[in-house]
């Protein structure tokens, strides 16, 4: 059987790029409480000023700056008291030359004042106020719209919603909005061997479903809806079957197993059946999972991730994730969640390949060390063991003990 034309890791995501695109989904509207992890469908203006009055940080006096000039506590500036400004309601009357008004933390301030006295730095005698030292115009205050303004695009379209993303929305007065549908995801596992993660009893020869629950798991945090299409035996009609319902009703189809060479890895062979313009890449430069298998049938996509726990879940997160991404419509993501550390013990590479080590991250002394965590790609725990991936490029033989290092985080979370 012919082997692999393997690609770089770059040279695939270049081809995610150029071969993926937004699918054309009509826009849905959802409560604003209910948005976090979802992608906007337009452009999001502000409704209005933000805030729309000028209002004090802090709980102090309202005053015309400029008669504040020179207050010391040996000779404070007096001014008129002339009463209070209570939450939520405007001041009664503008503020007149020689006056100060009290106004608590996010009060509005009343015309004429252009900025406050905080209380540690006012004396109150009776209906006098002692002013103890000067304010420049605009301290203690936030203008109107100096957060958003009215028409002002407070987030772009294709920008996934984060937590502190609501908070913007919901001050600029947008309790709902447009936003993508979430991209459907079904995950098919293939194997004689593969059973159940619930079988109580194995038998010989016999491993539990451990990718089928990480790779819908993975896809859910990355905010699609997923369908677990269970387990196909090593039966190439069975497995067309039920890959081609899947994808029918399905924007992305997850293969577990079956994409390396060997006389019953089917997983080409029915990929390559589902549709035009069919396989773009199989075989990838790096270690583990080379023999990953990607594929654009129409908009949509299909995945052959390696059995191995380890290689599959890498593979996600190299190149599937990035495919979400850009069916989702989302605009490019910031970078990666990276650390950098100290490595804690040599390492050597696969000539050719850009090899991904998982480690463990430490703090020893203050400094953060990535402590290698060794095992095969087969091996279930040590996924649990490590805090991410490193990775040895092509060109380098290896790290040494003590060399900084990037450590990409294994963490999902963008819903």
């Amino acid at each position: 059987m012919q082997l692999f034309e393997v690609k770089s890791v770059a040279e695939v995501l270049a081809l995610v790029e150029r071969e993926f695109g937004p699918l054309e989904r009509e826009p849905e509207s959802v409560p604003l409480e209910e948005a976090a992890g979802r992608v906007l469908a337009r452009d999001l203006l502000a409704a209005e000023d933000v805030p729309g009055f000028d209002r004090s940080t802090v709980d102090g006096y309202a005053v015309r700056a400029a008669e504040t000039a020179g207050a010391s506590e040996a000779l404070p500036a007096m001014l008129a008291l002339a009463g209070a400004v209570a939450m939520g309601r405007a001041p009664e009357r503008p503020l007149a030359p020689g006056q100060a008004v009290y106004v608590p933390t996010g009060g509005m301030l009343p015309e004429g004042a252009d900025a406050v006295v905080m209380v540690e730095h006012v004396e109150e005698l009776d209906d006098l106020v002692n002013v103890l030292r000067p304010v420049a115009p605009g301290e203690n205050v936030v203008r109107r719209d100096e957060d958003l303004r009215a028409g002002q695009l407070v987030l772009p379209a294709g920008h996934r919603l984060r937590v502190q993303d609501l908070a913007a929305l919901a001050a600029a007065g947008l309790a709902e909005v447009p936003v993508r549908p979430r991209l459907r995801v079904a995950v098919l596992s293939t194997g004689d061997e593969v059973a159940p993660p619930a079988t109580p009893r194995l038998l010989p020869g016999q491993v539990r479903d451990v990718n089928g629950v990480t790779l819908a798991a993975a896809a859910r945090a990355d905010g699609a809806r997923v369908r677990l299409g269970g387990i196909v035996p090593d039966d190439e009609a069975e497995l067309a079957r039920r890959s081609a319902e899947l994808l029918a009703e399905s924007d992305v189809l997850l293969l577990s197993g079956g994409s390396s060479v060997g006389a019953k890895d089917m997983t080409e062979r029915v990929v390559a059946g589902l549709g035009r313009p069919g396989i773009l890449v199989h075989g990838v430069a790096l270690h583990p999972g080379k023999p990953a298998l990607l594929a654009r049938i129409g908009e949509k996509a299909v995945a052959g991730l390696p059995g191995h726990p380890v290689s599959a879940l890498l593979i996600y997160h190299l190149f599937v994730r990035p495919i979400l991404a850009r069916l989702a419509g989302e605009r490019p993501r910031r970078p990666r969640p990276t650390w950098r550390a100290r490595l804690a013990r040599n390492l050597a590479s696969h000539p050719g390949e850009t090899t991904y080590v998982r480690v463990r991250l430490e703090e020893r002394e203050g400094e953060l060390w990535a402590e290698p965590v060794f095992g095969k790609s087969g091996l279930v725990g040590t996924l649990a063991q490590a805090d991410g991936f490193l990775a040895i490029p092509p060109e380098r033989e290896g790290f040494r003990q003590g060399e900084t290092v990037e450590v990409f985080a294994l963490e999902q979370g963008s819903a």
